[in-house]
């Protein structure tokens, strides 16, 4: 059983959400020393990651993201923490991602017509 888990809605879509995964991964990557791995699919992705003292995914859909880690022994009594810590971050990455157009691709095929 996961000692974090945290669950993000959404209406960004897949794509959209895929953007906001991998921007993720790449802060703690470099930040937290994490090794991500992004696993696509057709309908959701799973974002692994991993360190000493932590292992756990995310899984990326359309509507939402899942993220369930377990924390080493060392780790668990900062479990607060690194939850809020998670819980700001995926927070911010959402909220810039939702504040930009939804499609500017759309607005250039409207242009044509």
């Amino acid at each position: 059983m996961a000692d974090l888990n945290l669950h993000r809605d959404h209406t960004l879509g897949l794509a959209r959400a895929r953007k906001v995964a991998l921007k993720w991964a790449e802060h703690v990557e470099a930040k937290l020393e994490m090794e991500c791995t992004l696993i696509e699919g057709d309908y959701s992705d799973v974002l692994e990651f991993t360190r000493t003292g932590v292992q756990g995914r995310m899984i990326v859909a359309a509507d939402h993201f899942d993220l369930e880690a377990k924390l080493g022994f060392l780790l668990r009594p900062f479990l607060g923490t690194i939850e809020a810590e998670v819980s700001r971050q995926l927070d911010e990455a959402l909220a810039k991602e939702q504040a930009k157009p939804a499609r500017p691709a759309a607005k250039a095929a409207a242009k044509k017509k």
